[in-house]
């Protein structure tokens, strides 16, 4: 016999999601720090995407502690497709998506995070960030620090932020630093790409340029580890351009407005200038797939330069 506890219609506050991938040594510091939040009315849905070392262990150990933990498991298809199968599950009036070896620097983040998007009512709050840079991981270089040219308090347009954060070179996509309001997110019907990496790039774009309520919050509230097993930690490939390049593909395919013209500078002039790290003989399949989409306005002549003849160092 199986029995089921049903929750609450708006009893959960906080639908935090979990992607996990062969984190298990930080697992159990990202959990603590989501246990001993403040706000007690969160689910915590995580997503155990095909790891190899003892992350499912770990996540049935705290799943069985607390029944706010709900676990699946699938076959490794990346971190969209686990963030979307957690989405729908979730129940909760926000969404909070979480990096699995992250860690809550506060124990009233969500609840303070929580709160002031009840006030403001929100479509979703973005607060700051700062980073554990572990050892072998490559640098980054820019921080995780927006707020401080801005209001709090006050509704800003996405189109305006976006903007703002492009000409500062402030812009940054990562969604462990947004509150969403789940209706909203429902509304708009936005989900995550497949099979890409810098998915994040595709999904916060919709998601702020379909806004005109938007709210930051003047909290650092995530610790952000660096790894260098990581997306961000590792050198780059072609497959970070190539992805990037499927990201601008679908922005196009969205809309072919200013702001993502735009956009579509900023990011492939940045990503072809890091590019000439690449091997060289992977540099011909990429720049011949930029070509034919009609990239090269985008990319500039200087970026070009750069990842045809920069040695790697």
């Amino acid at each position: 016999m199986y029995f089921c506890i049903k929750k609450e219609k708006n009893m959960t506050k906080v639908s935090v999601i979990l992607p996990v991938y062969n984190v298990a040594s930080y697992l159990d510091e990202t959990f603590k720090s989501l246990l001993n939040q403040s706000l007690e009315e969160i689910e915590i849905i995580a997503v155990n995407d095909g790891s190899t070392d003892e992350s499912e262990d770990i996540i049935r150990k705290y799943a069985a502690q607390d029944p706010r933990i709900t676990f699946y498991s699938q076959k490794n298809q990346g971190q969209s497709a686990a963030r979307n199968l957690a989405l729908q599950h979730a129940t909760g009036e926000y969404i909070y998506m979480m990096d699995s070896d992250d860690v809550l620097a506060d124990k009233d983040a969500l609840l303070i995070s929580y709160e002031y998007a009840e006030k403001s009512k929100a479509d979703f709050i973005f607060f700051d960030g700062d980073t554990l840079q572990e050892d072998g991981a490559a640098p980054i270089s820019w921080n995780y620090h927006r707020t401080q040219d801005l209001e709090e308090m006050k509704a800003y347009s996405g189109e305006f932020l976006l903007n703002m954060m492009l000409d500062n070179s402030k812009h940054n996509c990562v969604v462990w630093l947004l509150l969403i309001n789940h209706n909203y997110l429902k509304s708009i019907g936005l989900d995550f790409y497949p099979g890409i990496i810098h998915e994040d790039e595709l999904f916060t774009t919709k998601l702020t340029l379909q806004s005109n309520n938007i709210y930051c919050l003047k909290k650092s509230f995530v610790k952000h580890r660096v790894r260098s097993a990581s997306t961000m930690g590792k050198s780059y490939s072609k497959r970070n351009i190539n992805c990037y390049l499927t990201v601008i593909d679908e922005l196009l395919k969205w809309q072919k407005s200013p702001i993502i013209h735009k956009f579509a500078r900023y990011t492939l002039s940045k990503v072809f200038y890091t590019g000439h790290q690449i091997l060289f003989m992977e540099k011909f399949g990429v720049f011949w797939r930029a070509v034919k989409s009609g990239y090269l306005k985008y990319i500039g002549w200087k970026s070009i330069f750069v990842f045809w003849f920069k040695r790697k160092n």
